[in-house]
């Protein structure tokens, strides 16, 4: 399952999570966006309950895509009990995502 993240819900959704979680930062004219989406998507569903997985959209949310300095996207962020431990900026390989929730 993938969640909507917001600057609503971003700290307790993201933040307070005791699995890691992998945040999509998106637009919906961004095509290099629509291309990454499925690799977002299948992560999510092979990995339920161990992680979670969500997008946030920076046109709706842009305190949050400044906050976290998001100057491109695609963007992935990983969170590991609240703290930022791997960044990816475009489009990138299922494996390669994967390997930044190891770090």
């Amino acid at each position: 399952m993938e969640y909507t993240f917001t600057t609503e819900n971003f700290e307790t959704e993201v933040l307070g999570s005791d699995v890691p979680v992998l945040v999509d930062f998106w637009a919906t004219w961004c095509m290099p966006c629509r291309m990454l989406a499925p690799v977002i998507e299948e992560i999510a569903s092979e990995n339920e309950g161990k992680i979670k997985v969500g997008k946030v959209n920076v046109d709706e949310n842009p305190d949050l895509a400044r906050k976290y300095r998001v100057m491109s996207i695609p963007t992935v962020l990983v969170f590991k009990n609240g703290e930022l431990t791997a960044t990816s900026v475009g489009v990138d390989s299922k494996e390669n995502i994967l390997k930044l929730l190891e770090k």
